[in-house]
């Protein structure tokens, strides 16, 4: 009986950190990429100068993709400024997955438990939750990963969203793809020497 506490008791504390871990990785990681910015925005502190805006997908791995790009306009645009945030999922898609990341985190507890939740809603006990706690580290395993997957497919938005100055001037949602590295230049080639022409005219402040 000992035995089959302490591994109920550690099954509980694995799934548990893995799943805080799930539920609070977007705000961590929008953290880290504010503690990440020194390395890629670029500019000295005296002159400010325009500024380069990713917005990506977290759960797609386009973090390594910003962090890249970061690096490369780094090197050839030393005036450009580069930030990079989290592209938030529309509607209420990152609401259900905290909430379904908390849900989980609730079943397996009443797995490891063994608590029968059908008794608080008056019902029989369901032969598939028998089995759940019969097998609970299998349950829990299973439980946990399906629902991480879904999860992943709630935040998953496919967005590496470019905007120069609060201006847009690249979307994955629109073109279906990361621009190339030598289109980017072009495009921040154009807008800087459109913001520089505008700049040179009378009556616009330098």
């Amino acid at each position: 009986m000992v035995e089959v506490r302490y591994l109920s008791f550690t099954l509980f504390v694995f799934f548990a950190v893995f799943t805080i871990k799930d539920l609070f990785v977007q705000s961590e990681s929008s953290e880290l990429d504010t503690k990440e910015i020194p390395v890629t925005r670029v500019g000295s502190n005296k002159f400010i100068g325009p500024t380069l805006k990713f917005l990506y997908c977290f759960s797609c791995g386009y973090q390594k993709a910003y962090q890249d790009y970061g690096n490369i306009i780094h090197g050839k645009y030393p005036e450009i400024t580069v930030e990079g945030e989290h592209y938030v999922p529309p509607g209420y898609n990152m609401f259900l997955a905290k909430a379904l990341g908390i849900g989980k985190l609730l079943i397996i507890m009443c797995i490891l438990s063994g608590v029968n939740i059908f008794d608080f809603f008056g019902h029989i006990e369901p032969s598939w939750w028998k089995w759940c706690v019969e097998n609970k580290l299998y349950s829990c395993m299973m439980l946990f990963f399906l629902c991480n997957a879904l999860e992943g497919q709630l935040v998953a938005t496919g967005a590496f969203e470019i905007y120069f100055n609060d201006v847009p001037i690249w979307s994955k949602l629109e073109t279906g793809r990361i621009p190339q590295p030598q289109e980017l230049f072009q495009i921040i080639d154009n807008h800087l020497q459109f913001q520089t022409e505008v700049g040179a005219k009378p009556g616009f402040a330098k």
